[in-house]
């Protein structure tokens, strides 16, 4: 793109940051934790609203167990055109009542509130780099597809079968959760993530009277809690954790049974199988134990393949234009770019610079908001890739 486009952009999005701001702190106010449908509801109400504005058709899909998602395109549009997936989630691992204790604030060049890092800036990213394109007259050689879902933080459960479905057709797909550091580095690989349950069944006793003839459920899990924690690989990033364990009815009685939860994560879809392999593999040390395990990688890992290296080479020159100097980084943590990196091109972390996800500072950089969408803006408007099938 020129660079007096990318300036027209970025002279539009500052124009506008007020207003950019005002749609944020909306969104924030509207508090919607991922267990409440109905104020999932209420917000994707308000998206709807403000998309419908842009001469966007939209169509609210109910979960069963959720809020359901929101699927968005262009109204007018060229059908045999490749789509450009943008994908965000409106649900927070905040209660209702945060706003309470975490007001929404605005000083020294800082917004704060529950959910405004991940991700109510990305939503307000989204909206805004679409409104940017139809003021300035723009044109998609890509035409923008939006998914919003309401269960990204509790693994969208409900959504990721549309995500998969979308991901399928898409030319690219851009995620617009939080950028890693305070520098703002894009997420152009992460981490996938396992979680496996190993439950183990002994024989009930008496612990003083006839502890021979029982079989510790607990005794048997600690030898396998040590053959876990074997596994981890810190040089090829494989990590193994029992984060949780139970078991027990009475310090007085040989346990029958106890239970542990186990979170895994890996770089690649080769060691996802070979921990998956050695996990399921497991077998009772004492006679007498039986074991039960559960379990699968819900997110495959997000990895540097050739298109998706495309993709951020298409970012790097496009912040190049603004005078952003990208830079890139491994997340561990997983996101809905787990998924569309399986089908299509991704990069991931193209949301607003801040900190304290999931924690009680959370805020943004109010002048990043700006730079942010501006990148956005730029990358909506870039040609298709050219398709590198893996």
């Amino acid at each position: 793109m020129e660079l007096s486009t990318a300036k027209h952009i970025e002279n539009y999005l500052t124009e506008n940051r007020e207003n950019m701001v005002l749609l944020l702190k909306r969104l924030v106010a509207t508090e919607s934790p991922s267990s409440d449908k109905m104020a999932q509801n209420q917000i994707m109400l308000l998206l709807k609203e403000t998309l419908e504005e842009l001469d966007f058709y939209v169509c609210i899909v109910s979960g069963n167990k959720t809020g359901g998602y929101l699927y968005a395109r262009p109204k007018r549009r060229v059908k045999c055109q490749p789509i450009q997936l943008m994908v965000g989630h409106c649900d927070t691992v905040w209660k209702k009542t945060s706003l309470e204790k975490m007001p929404i604030t605005e000083a020294d060049d800082k917004i704060t509130g529950p959910g405004i890092f991940d991700m109510k800036a990305g939503l307000v990213q989204m909206i805004f780099a679409l409104k940017a394109m139809k003021d300035l007259d723009l044109s998609y050689m890509v035409i923008p597809v939006l998914l919003v879902n309401s269960d990204e933080e509790i693994g969208s459960i409900e959504s990721t079968g549309m995500i998969k479905k979308l991901s399928k057709l898409a030319n690219r797909a851009y995620i617009l959760e939080p950028p890693l550091g305070l520098n703002g580095r894009l997420k152009t690989a992460r981490k996938g993530i396992g979680k496996f349950i190993l439950t183990v069944k002994g024989k009930s006793a008496h612990a003083g009277l006839n502890p021979d003839r029982g079989v510790s459920a607990i005794v048997e899990l600690s030898y396998h809690i040590q053959n876990l924690f074997s596994l981890n690989d810190f040089e090829k990033g494989i990590t193994v954790n029992v984060g949780m364990i139970e078991g027990g009815s009475s310090a007085n009685v040989i346990a029958a049974e106890s239970k542990a939860v186990i979170d895994v994560r890996v770089h690649n879809l080769e060691d996802a199988d070979f921990i998956t392999q050695k996990i399921m593999g497991l077998k009772p040390i004492h006679n007498g134990s039986e074991l039960t395990i559960e379990g699968r990688f819900g997110r495959p890992p997000m990895e540097k393949t050739p298109r998706n290296r495309k993709l951020w080479k298409l970012a790097k020159d496009a912040g190049r234009t603004i005078n952003l100097n990208l830079k890139e980084a491994t997340a561990g943590g997983g996101s809905d770019g787990n998924t569309t990196s399986l089908y299509t091109a991704t990069l991931d972390g193209l949301g607003t610079v801040g900190d304290g996800a999931h924690a009680k500072h959370e805020f943004i950089f109010t002048e990043k908001l700006v730079e942010r969408t501006a990148l956005l803006t730029l990358l909506l408007s870039a040609d298709p890739l050219v398709e590198t099938k893996i």
